[in-house]
């Protein structure tokens, strides 16, 4: 028993020098998580995950808010916090070191209703004009893939929402569900049926912590085959979300 306490706690000194379990949630993702009334009470699976986690350890928590993914990572070096939810991408990887994904996403596109295109390769092959926020895990996807028609980035999604209500755009891409939002707000756009993209979302760690790492693996693993994802997904209005097998 005091090996396994002491193990415990140089995993706690690993994971969260501070004392604090530091998490960092991304909003611009709508399926992962919601504000609550003030920055300690926000609800989604990833919050429900980060509770769990700290409850494990032993630690109390607090959440670092952030509006978009990119601004996510690019504290990964900077050590303002000490576990994050994002999407799994190999340029992140460089510093943060990943669970297997808890679940999968769909990026899709909003275009207006009408539109000729159909599939997503019809997006690239008419060059069609599509937001997307720069740093988000679909731009970087349709970046390196050279996908996307012609991308035009902004540094928010309410930019893009505003370029779209000016008639500078074809159409969104992004997380399917909140191209569903902005479908709604939008009748003379629809979400396209076929994604252009799976995003596995999955906790990470600064690569500097293979101990913490491999415990926040395990963890993740643990959570998808007791059904606690499922349950959390159901709980938060999103249980037609894939969870990946453990």
């Amino acid at each position: 028993m005091a090996q396994q306490d002491n193990d415990l706690d140089l995993l706690r000194q690993e994971l969260a020098p501070s004392g604090t379990l530091r998490c960092a949630l991304n909003h611009g993702n709508v399926v992962l998580v919601r504000r609550g009334l003030s920055e300690d009470t926000p609800s989604g699976v990833s919050v429900d995950l980060a509770r769990e986690l700290a409850r494990r350890l032993d630690l109390p928590i607090e959440f670092r808010h952030y509006d978009k993914a990119e601004a996510v990572s690019d504290g990964a070096g900077s050590g303002e916090w000490d576990i994050c939810f994002l999407a799994i991408d190999p340029k992140r990887a460089e510093q943060i070191a990943y669970s297997d994904p808890y679940v999968l996403i769909e990026g899709a596109y909003l275009l207006r209703r009408g539109s000729a295109a159909r599939t997503p390769s019809d997006v690239d092959v008419q060059q069609l004009k599509i937001g997307v926020v720069k740093g988000s895990a679909y731009e970087l996807h349709l970046t390196r893939t050279g996908q996307g028609g012609k991308l035009i980035r902004f540094s928010s999604f309410g930019d893009a929402v505003s370029s779209l209500d000016a008639g500078e755009l074809d159409g969104l891409g992004g997380v399917r569900q909140a191209m569903q939002k902005v479908a709604v707000e939008h009748p003379g756009f629809e979400v396209m049926a076929e994604p252009f993209m799976a995003i596995p979302q999955a906790m990470g760690v600064s690569v500097l912590k293979p101990t913490a790492a491999r415990f926040v693996r395990t963890f993740v693993k643990e959570m998808k085959a007791s059904g606690m994802v499922s349950r959390s997904l159901a709980a938060n209005g999103h249980a037609d979300v894939t969870v990946p097998a453990a």
